[in-house]
């Protein structure tokens, strides 16, 4: 049996693979832009290690003068150079602490206090039966000694010793003070002036060429700027530095301890912290000048303290250089501001205005012997306008007054009654 036959099966004959040039390629044009391409590349690589070299050099420069160091640093990293200021704001604050701490001063407060008044009540009715010396300090009942009672803060103004502080600082004219300036040195101080209306006084020292603060310029300040505050925080922690800003503007506050109280108006207020013993110190701006001299804080609150503007000290400070003492214009009435809730209480026909009344303890309204009562001024008048000025909670009589002078003759545009009538006064002198 035949075997099967395959068909026959022929390999097809294969041609290798020949690479043919394009034609473009044979085009010289083609290989003139090759050429220019090359050569590009090139120069911009090199171009680009140059120019990496040059601003690299330039920016390494830039923050050296800059005091930014690199946090690879090793010197830094190991504590070895001096810690450098990582913003403009923190560098700032310190220069201004650096310069102005020198002109700030602690006062001590001293009293010639008997023994048994440096103790409080308690102290005896605790430990008094206990003490094997009872019977001495009965004998000594009579005896004084000098005691630290209190503590505040000032600040030097005039190379021969002038130095701004509060009035409730160094008021008790039983006690004695003493400034403790920065480097140490305790110095006997004078009291020689005491305002009659804001909470500043101006004491002395002896000295020469001291380190002073300059005045600023508290008229223009704006909330939210920045601010310092350096003092003898506690009466124990002196030249205590706080930071913080201007949290409000032209507030009115009643300040004190005790049966002593003020009414203070126009004051700063600043989240700076203001501790006990911080009262007289200065609150500076970052330009390192003085625009406020801290006078209270709230003891129930936290980030609140108030500070009294610098250009009302300034009128202080020429006056004692000039006359020794602080006066001021004096008019004698006692009065409340006129409000909506008291036009309608008061059943009144103005909105504004000072209106003159008596106290709810029967305070006179009008002072005997005072301009007011010269000029003829009654219980119930209203006084409108002050020399032309209109007064209202934006504008009150205490602050109009402060620009007159003792011996100025003004005009006071009163209501009484529902006739309104000029009146002339010349303004008298208030002193402490």
């Amino acid at each position: 049996m035949p075997l099967y036959e395959l068909p026959k099966f022929e390999v097809p004959k294969l041609k290798a693979p020949r690479f043919r040039i394009p034609k473009f390629w044979k085009n010289q044009f083609f290989w003139i832009i090759i050429l220019v391409i090359f050569i590009s590349s090139i120069s911009g690589f090199i171009s680009g290690v140059i120019s990496s070299n040059y601003f690299s050099d330039k920016i390494s420069n830039y923050l050296s003068k800059l005091n930014i160091k690199n946090s690879e640093n090793k010197q830094i990293s190991q504590g070895q150079s001096a810690y450098v200021p990582q913003t403009s704001q923190e560098e700032t604050v310190m220069n201004v602490v650096k310069v102005a701490s020198p002109s700030v001063v602690s006062i001590i407060i001293t009293k010639n206090l008997s023994t048994v008044e440096q103790y409080p009540d308690w102290f005896e009715e605790f430990f008094g039966s206990l003490s094997p010396n009872s019977q001495s300090s009965q004998n000594q009942q009579g005896e004084t000694q000098k005691v630290e009672v209190g503590g505040g803060t000032g600040f030097i103004i005039s190379q021969d010793g002038l130095i701004l502080t509060n009035k409730h600082v160094v008021s008790d004219k039983d006690a004695d003070y003493t400034v403790l300036t920065n480097d140490g040195q305790k110095i006997p101080a004078k009291v020689l002036a005491l305002d009659p209306v804001q909470d500043l006084a101006l004491i002395k020292i002896e000295g020469t060429n001291l380190p002073i603060l300059k005045l600023g310029d508290s008229s223009s300040l704006q909330i939210g700027q920045s601010v310092i505050t350096i003092g003898n925080a506690l009466g124990e922690f002196r030249n205590t530095v706080s930071v913080g800003v201007i949290s409000g503007l032209k507030r009115s506050i009643t300040a004190g301890s005790g049966s002593f109280s003020e009414t203070l108006e126009d004051i700063i207020q600043t989240d700076a912290a203001v501790n006990a013993g911080n009262s007289g110190g200065p609150l500076l701006n970052l330009r390192g000048e003085v625009i406020g001299i801290n006078t209270a804080t709230v003891t129930t609150a936290q980030d609140i303290g108030f500070a009294i503007p610098i250009n009302y000290a300034k009128k202080d400070i020429e006056q004692v250089k000039s006359s020794g003492k602080i006066v001021y214009p004096f008019l004698g009435v006692r009065y409340v501001l006129i409000t909506e809730e008291i036009k309608k209480d008061d059943n009144l026909s103005v909105d504004y205005g000072a209106l003159i009344q008596k106290g709810d303890n029967g305070e006179a309204a009008i002072t005997s012997g005072s301009p007011a009562e010269k000029a003829g001024l009654r219980n119930g008048d209203i006084i409108l306008e002050f020399n032309g000025e209109k007064i209202n909670k934006e504008n009150t009589l205490a602050k109009v007054i402060l620009k007159y002078k003792p011996g100025d003759k003004v005009n006071l545009k009163i209501l009484r009654g529902d006739q309104e009538k000029n009146i002339e006064v010349i303004l008298g002198e208030r002193d402490e």
